[in-house]
């Protein structure tokens, strides 16, 4: 078994379903020491189980939170450094999809919202575990970005405007930071099949969703979804020591959709 992660401590927003619970699930199979963070404690609860199955000796620390409240992701960063001493790597990986709409008819409590999570909660996760990596000297950070961070989706405009705005976090960010031996990227997933893509699905074709998920890969260059599990093992490698160098960059993990004309 790789084990990248012994004696490493790795703190996940989002971790209770889709990208989350599977990155948690590939860097508890490596060793790592968890802090798993989610709105719902019901999700985390499942994750936990999936992971005690794989890894009984697991060492996690399960922590409710909502991302977009700046004094709930300081109390997630301050309970990891209270039980693990340090952060070695963060995914700040909680998001929202939202409602899809044209831009004129998009809420503006909606667009808030989505923000909200989106960005903002990437922002005070960013800052406050920037604090701690920096006293430490070293540290990685992965963000959860989208194809939806680097072209147009449509129908989106709150979920398009956070995820670039999360991409131009990363990539300021990790300029910036370099510097301390912090590297900082981010992840841009296609269509993978999560709960998340199952619900866009569902406000796309109703009862059909099924139907108009097999066209929505139909112009895909792999004609299929891609599976939470190969952005697991993306993830792990890029909180590993051994993607360090990897600063500052987007790595798209979508079948090569966003590259075709």
């Amino acid at each position: 078994m790789n084990n990248r992660f012994d004696e490493k401590v790795v703190l996940i927003t989002g971790a209770g379903s889709g990208l989350g619970q599977a990155s948690a699930l590939q860097v508890a199979k490596e060793g790592a020491k968890l802090a798993l963070v989610d709105l719902k404690s019901d999700f985390l609860e499942t994750t936990e189980k999936l992971i005690r199955e794989a890894v009984p000796s697991a060492d996690m620390l399960l922590i409710t939170a909502d991302v977009a409240k700046e004094e709930d992701v300081k109390k997630y960063v301050d309970q990891t450094v209270e039980k693990f001493g340090r952060i070695d790597s963060f995914f700040n990986n909680a998001g929202i999809e939202g409602k899809q709409d044209l831009t004129e008819d998009y809420g503006i409590d909606e667009f808030r919202r989505v923000v909200g999570v989106n960005l903002n909660g990437v922002f005070f996760g960013m800052k406050y575990v920037l604090e701690v990596m920096k006293k430490q000297k070293d540290g990685t950070i992965v963000n959860s970005a989208s194809v939806g961070g680097i072209r147009g989706v449509g129908n989106q405009s709150g979920y398009a405007a956070s995820k670039h705005g999360v991409v131009g976090l990363t990539r300021n960010s990790g300029i910036e930071y370099g510097q301390y031996g912090i590297s900082i990227k981010a992840i841009a997933p296609g269509a993978i099949m999560t709960p998340m893509v199952e619900a866009s699905l569902k406000q796309m074709g109703g009862e059909n969703w099924e139907a108009a998920g097999k066209e929505f890969v139909s112009v895909n260059p792999m004609k299929r979804f891609g599976k939470p599990e190969e952005v697991g093992y993306l993830v792990a490698f890029l909180l590993s020591e051994q993607a360090s160098f990897i600063n500052a960059a987007v790595i798209p993990i979508d079948g090569g959709q966003s590259y075709k004309y």
